[in-house]
């Protein structure tokens, strides 16, 4: 498929392109920025941003073993509507990815599914039971791009620090849920006068800062690959610059809940706003906002965590933890952090484009002549106000429910396709 986009401002700050002008694809590639070739798509974008593709490296599709509450099509869905164009999915599905035949399905079903590219993460231990290591080098070789037992953290430091030496021959990071699940053990909120309150036990933010800190050292030792999973208190962002002030191979991430709400959301019981590691107080919240802009953490990720509506129905200390977040993070971050200048534009394009593509050697994340064609178009000025009615996710658990928001997705192209474009979603020409 031969594409022309025309007029639009081009911008990707790894390459310092800031401009106004064309982008010609063809045949998945970036061909530059004028063609005497006939084009099969046109696309006018005066008055649109045309950036690099969202990319989001930790995200739940639940497939295999929970297709009631994601699918990997209704996730791709979600994704694209949401400016992502490239997912990773962690490894806690039903039954996990701690094998080839897993990881192959998945692979299997984002290439017949044809719409944003997907890839999958492994497990560090067989069963995410902490105990014994997968067979890491044949889920590498069948397409996962990092190893995580995310959901659970990997307790026991030797299984770790063994992890962490094998990743070294694969040059991959280890992905790790850092919590203390002895010190979180049946926690609902963050701990706090707010837990005391509700009378709901608490999970301290030590539970988080201990692992981090933990598993900061064991990667000093190992000079293995560490990446930290959905950062949310103050004392971990003190301990991550720590280690990357000793040169440690350490990176983060942080969601946009974590970046935008504070645990005095969980005071009306919305089982919406119950996620782990839990919203944290305000100075945790702001604490994160500065650690983005300063790069101390290193990138966003949604941690997109579907559950149906007769799971999250159930009483606070009886409804699962998570929250959706591909069809909200880009706008919610944009209104509530780039408008009011809490944060630049381009650095919020870095945090979800090339940083997480760097993180896992993922060939996505810019703009470049002979580059891979992914790319994001937004619409700046318009307003949209988020209803579950109105998501592509097959669950509705949103904590960004009836918020107003600036910056709308008009299309996302894909390897040179444009599966989805002024809300309808296309499918490729054989």
């Amino acid at each position: 498929m031969k594409i022309a986009i025309k007029g639009a401002h081009l911008l990707d700050p790894k390459n310092n392109v800031d401009e106004i002008g064309n982008i010609y694809i063809e045949n998945g590639i970036v061909i530059g920025k004028s063609s005497r070739k006939t084009q099969d798509v046109k696309i006018d974008a005066s008055g649109l941003y045309l950036i690099p593709g969202l990319v989001d490296i930790h995200s739940h599709f639940r497939e295999p073993g929970k297709e009631d509450a994601e699918t990997i099509e209704s996730g791709s869905r979600a994704a694209l509507k949401g400016g992502y164009t490239t997912v990773c999915v962690m490894p806690n599905t039903e039954p996990p990815i701690d094998n080839e035949g897993v990881a192959r399905f998945i692979k299997e079903k984002a290439i017949e599914n044809k719409k944003c590219r997907i890839f999958p993460v492994g497990t560090i231990t067989k069963g995410r039971e902490g105990r014994e290591l997968s067979e890491m080098g044949h889920l590498y070789e069948a397409g996962c791009v990092a190893f995580s037992d995310d959901g659970n953290c990997v307790m026991n430091p030797a299984v770790l620090r063994r992890a962490l030496e094998y990743s070294l021959f694969l040059e991959v990071p280890i992905i790790e849920h850092p919590e203390d699940m002895l010190l979180s053990k049946n926690g609902q909120i963050n701990e706090g006068i707010i837990s005391t309150k509700l009378g709901l036990k608490g999970i301290p933010d030590i539970s988080e800062a201990s692992i981090v800190a933990r598993d900061i050292l064991l990667s000093k030792f190992t000079e293995g690959r560490l990446h930290l999973a959905h950062i949310s208190s103050e004392e971990s962002v003190s301990i991550i610059k720590y280690g990357k002030s000793k040169s440690i191979r350490v990176t983060a991430e942080v969601t946009p809940h974590h970046l935008l709400l504070t645990e005095e959301e969980v005071l009306s019981f919305d089982t919406n706003k119950k996620m782990k590691p839990p919203l944290r107080t305000k100075s945790d919240r702001d604490a994160l906002q500065k650690a983005l802009k300063e790069g101390i953490i290193d990138s966003v990720a949604t941690d997109h965590a579907p559950h149906p509506d007769y799971e999250k129905e159930l009483e606070y200390s009886l409804a699962p933890f998570g929250v959706i977040g591909l069809e909200t993070a880009f706008s919610a971050l944009y209104t509530k952090l780039i408008l009011p200048g809490t944060l630049s534009f381009k650095q919020l394009i870095l945090c979800m484009t090339d940083k997480p593509a760097q993180i896992l050697a993922l060939p996505v994340g810019e703009i470049k002549k002979g580059g891979t064609a992914d790319f994001t178009l937004l619409d700046l000025g318009s307003e949209w106000e988020v209803d579950p009615d109105n998501f592509e996710s097959k669950s509705k658990n949103s904590p960004f429910i009836g918020w107003k928001l600036k910056g709308v997705i008009k299309a996302t192209i894909v390897n040179g396709f444009l599966p989805y474009r002024e809300g309808e979603f296309l499918r490729e020409e054989k």
